[in-house]
């Protein structure tokens, strides 16, 4: 079955997500847009990832009372490690096709989101 083959991407939360993209373009030369809040790092052999900063209520990391952060894990796969994560009983949430490839995401045993992800392309 599909293994995860990469770390995709770091997200967290920010009370002024444009200040801290700022701070961490500023810090460690990471690309962030002007003014952006998602930075596409430089790839590592075929595989980038990329760091994001959200606004604190974003529902999207889950929930924003008790989930700061999400990890993105990249397969070349999506369908295979869902029928995985349908072997072992895990429950996920269906797959969405987006310009940047396939996603879906699950939720770990102490409640934190996981994001998956197969880029466009593989």
């Amino acid at each position: 079955m599909a293994p995860v083959n990469a770390i995709g991407g770091v997200f967290f939360r920010a009370l002024d997500p444009a200040a801290l993209a700022s701070w961490y373009a500023r810090a460690f030369g990471l690309p962030f847009d002007d003014g952006g809040t998602y930075a596409v790092l430089p790839a590592v052999g075929d595989a980038s990832a990329v760091l994001a900063i959200f606004p604190a209520e974003s529902g999207y990391l889950g929930d924003p009372r008790r989930q700061q952060a999400m990890v993105n894990l990249r397969t070349d796969d999506l369908g295979e490690l869902l029928a995985r994560l349908d072997h072992e009983g895990i429950a996920h949430e269906e797959a969405q096709d987006t310009e940047h490839g396939r996603f879906a995401w699950t939720t770990d045993p102490e409640g934190n989101r996981v994001e998956l992800w197969q880029p466009a392309g593989t």
